[in-house]
């Protein structure tokens, strides 16, 4: 195999390793013009034939920088030339994020995954691809470790997603940046670069210009693959606790409607504390859909509540459910909102 082939040979060991893909898949490639998405791009483009599969792409011009107008011709030729159809939108993120009251670069996230399923669905594909690669993976580590995430935050970013009818899938995850941009100019792909990415007013780009080759120099150069390494560990630790809380939840279910979930609190207070924890988490995400708003120290205060076996007592972790407990009862009670 020649040298060029390496990389989209890595992302076809990938695809089949977890499964992302399956014969007859229609596929929107999130398109930025960056390298990683024209690697994205180029290397599904290349595998199509013989993954079977059908690939558009969605593209965002989220009209923040002069060279945008730039990015999305560049994209839109591309695709053209490989004869790919292409989805363009324009967003005033400036404006929007005001409005919104949001962050800049929360806001074009936000914009362009609603732009990508809305492309999907007029287009009735099953499944959105996004260019994140083993760096941003690292980042994401490292900025969630500095938030004091859990196990759940040390596994990054996840390889499949599924939401509603559609799943997100990211096949060149295992790739590092430096063999993407090898992989770019092989391929004389020609990308866009995105000067905002040097720009260390965002947290990502400080961990990503500042922090990780800090690390690099003074303390390991191989911390990419170390981090990612710890994402892969949390991640199958992750997998077995939810196979775990699920069963358990299943044997303190005492009840279960529309209105409320019933726990044994006895079953419950003999679980460990770890469990108690995480089937506490899922609960409150069957009763009412979200964990939104809910902290570890609500989770904490739930604990207690149902270790103490206090029936006069109520708590509130969020504005949508109620926890008390009741003759040797848990109740999660979603909270009705009158209009």
């Amino acid at each position: 195999m020649r040298k060029e082939n390496d990389l989209q040979q890595k992302v076809l060991t990938t695809i089949q390793k977890y499964n992302l893909i399956q014969k007859k898949d229609k596929i929107v490639i999130g398109v930025s013009g960056g390298p990683d998405s024209m690697c994205l791009l180029n290397c599904l483009f290349c595998l199509k034939e013989k993954l079977a599969i059908e690939i558009i792409v969605a593209h965002v011009n989220h009209m923040l920088r002069p060279e945008a107008e730039e990015e999305t011709k560049y994209v839109q030729e591309f695709c053209q030339k490989i004869e790919v159809p292409c989805f363009i939108k324009y967003a005033n993120i400036t404006k929007m994020s005001q409005e919104e009251k949001l962050g800049k670069e929360e806001m074009g996230r936000k914009v362009r995954y609603e732009f990508f399923e809305e492309v999907a669905i007029k287009t009735n594909a099953n499944k959105i691809t996004t260019a994140h690669n083993s760096n941003d993976n690292a980042e994401t580590v490292l900025m969630n470790l500095l938030r004091g995430s859990g196990i759940s935050g040390l596994k990054g970013i996840e390889i499949k997603v599924k939401k509603g009818n559609l799943e997100y899938i990211r096949p060149i995850l295992e790739c590092e940046r430096i063999e993407i941009e090898n992989y770019c100019k092989e391929k004389e792909l020609d990308p866009k670069m995105d000067k905002t990415n040097l720009d260390n007013i965002y947290t990502r780009n400080k961990i990503r210009n500042q922090l990780i080759p800090y690390l690099q120099k003074e303390f390991n150069p191989n911390i990419i693959q170390g981090l990612n390494r710890l994402s892969e560990l949390a991640g199958e630790e992750e997998e077995y606790f939810k196979e775990i809380v699920s069963q358990t939840y299943e044997t303190i279910k005492i009840g279960e409607n529309e209105k409320e979930i019933i726990l044994d609190s006895k079953k419950f207070n003999n679980l460990p504390k770890v469990i108690k924890s995480k089937v506490l988490i899922y609960t409150i995400n069957n009763a009412i859909g979200t964990t939104q708003g809910i902290g570890k120290i609500h989770i904490e205060d739930i604990i207690k509540l149902c270790e103490n076996n206090i029936g006069n007592k109520y708590l509130i972790p969020n504005k949508k459910i109620k926890i008390f407990i009741n003759k040797g009862k848990i109740f999660l009670q979603k909270i009705l909102i009158s209009t």
